[in-house]
């Protein structure tokens, strides 16, 4: 058998183009939804990051706004700044691109954003009301992930899933998630005895820990969804997941590549939290 595709740039185009059209209907009521990215220091990859955030609000109806520090910057001088988007009101979401400098206590950071304007999902309010089911904003991987299995028609209820990964961005809020969905969910990780006889069991794989050809065919039920979050390089520099795709593709019934499968679902779904903030506050006024 040969997995279908669950193609994450065909899923972007369409959520975003809901986003432009949400976007124009907020700026008709007089609001441009504003999105403040701040970057500091020179990470290549945060740099490709940031561009590729920005070109994706500009492209969809959304203002953004990018601010860039020098690595030298203070711990003291980020807070201030994020204080001073905090109180601005052209701003609804505000996006510190991790990581940041040493020098710099980046939980501090995120907990200074206000939670209204989280749209990362990273705030400890927002890990709390994805915990008990409030409203908030949900991190924009394991949100996008949601979104895939949604489009292929996954009914999660009383399936079993098995996420591979605990991290506080991807592995323990895509838990909560499936679980809020009523699947049964199995959390796996580094001090997993035997992780096949977890996945093996799984109709519903996510696996998101940065380690290539993590996940082979041996472990993967038949017919069972598998969707791949991490990213990694190959010998050749090539970019691939943490699923032996080629492997994997002739077991499970649906397959998310690398790329071209949750990485674009990652910016689209911050897009989609902007909006929603925006029109909270416009809501609000």
């Amino acid at each position: 058998m040969t997995a279908q595709l669950i193609d994450g740039n065909a899923l972007s185009r369409t959520l975003r183009a809901e986003v432009a059209t949400r976007a124009a209907a907020l700026e008709a009521r007089g609001v441009v939804p504003g999105l403040a990215v701040v970057l500091v220091g020179e990470n290549p990859a945060s740099q490709v990051y940031v561009r590729n955030k920005v070109k994706a609000c500009e492209d969809n109806g959304l203002h953004s706004v990018l601010e860039k520090y020098p690595a030298e910057l203070s711990e003291a001088e980020l807070l201030a700044r994020v204080d001073a988007l905090n109180k601005d009101p052209a701003i609804h979401g505000i996006l510190v691109q991790l990581p940041l400098p040493p020098h710099i206590d980046a939980h501090k950071v995120i907990e200074a954003i206000a939670p209204a304007k989280d749209v990362d999902g990273f705030h400890v309010a927002s890990a709390g009301a994805l915990m008990t089911g409030s409203p908030g904003f949900w991190p924009c991987t394991p949100y996008g992930c949601m979104k895939m299995l949604e489009s292929i028609g996954c009914e999660l209820r009383g399936k079993h899933a098995v996420v591979i990964g605990r991290s506080n961005i991807v592995g323990k809020p895509m838990a909560l998630m499936l679980l809020a969905k009523n699947a049964t969910v199995t959390i796996c990780h580094s001090a997993t005895p035997d992780l096949g006889a977890f996945t093996r069991q799984a109709d519903v794989v996510v696996a998101a820990v940065g380690k290539r050809n993590m996940l082979t065919a041996d472990m993967v039920k038949p017919g069972a969804v598998v969707i791949d979050v991490g990213m990694n390089r190959n010998e050749e520099g090539k970019l691939c997941g943490d699923v032996d795709f080629a492997g994997v593709c002739e077991v499970a019934g649906w397959i998310t590549p690398v790329p071209g499968g949750v990485g674009p679902m990652t910016i689209t779904m911050l897009l989609v939290n902007t909006i929603e903030a925006a029109e909270r506050a416009a809501g609000a006024t």
